[in-house]
Parts: C-alpha cells; structure tokens; sequence
C-alpha cells in the first residue's frame, strides 16, 4: 500500500492539471529538481494552511518540506509557497516515513545517496 501512494503522488507531479500539483511543479523547478524525474514520497495536509510533503530527487537525494497556500480560497494553490525545505539525505532512514521513503526507492529505481 505505502509504495502505492508514492507512485499515485509521483504521477500527478508530473501530468496533474490542478492548481496544487502545477504550483509544486513550480516549486521544485526554482529549487533545482525536475519535476519529471522528481519522486513524491508523501504529501499530507498537516493544517488549514499547509501540508507537509517529502520527495528524492533523480540523484538520490531526499528533502523535506511545508507547502503554504491558502486551502478555503477557490485557487489558493496557486499562490502557495515552499518552507522548511531541508536536506534530509543523511536522516531520513530514522523519520517517521523511513519504510515508504525506502519502497519508493525501490519503486522508481532510484539510487540511495547519503550514508
């Protein structure tokens, strides 16, 4: 099931029209990853005005993040801003998502980086 949600997520970075997958598309871009070879491990709405989201780039390298954007406004996505964007390479095998972070490793076949 876990492995589930990283390819569903993946999928609708890379060919969703909706405002919030457009505006992530975005986000990425301006922090250097692609968002066709980028691999959504999770997004979660963690309040009324954010998720909390965690995605390994084509390299292996693994980031954490919050999404803010207003959720009530009809297209507050398309404002949102990225936060909190941290390098979790070397920690991510202790995190809360260690065993989906690792499925979509495999998954999308993508070399681990960090210790």
């Amino acid at each position: 099931m876990t492995t589930g949600i990283s390819v569903q997520y993946t999928d609708l970075l890379r060919t969703s029209t909706y405002d919030l997958w457009t505006r992530l598309r975005e986000l990425l871009r301006e922090q250097g990853l692609d968002p066709d070879r980028t691999t959504v491990v999770d997004l979660v709405q963690e309040g009324p005005d954010h998720e909390d989201g965690q995605v390994i780039s084509p390299d292996g390298r693994v980031y954490r993040f919050s999404l803010f954007y207003d959720q009530a406004a009809e297209h507050g996505a398309r404002s949102a801003r990225l936060a909190n964007w941290t390098d979790i390479t070397g920690s991510w095998r202790t995190g809360s998502l260690a065993r989906r972070t690792a499925d979509a490793f495999v998954r999308h076949g993508l070399p681990p980086a960090g210790p």
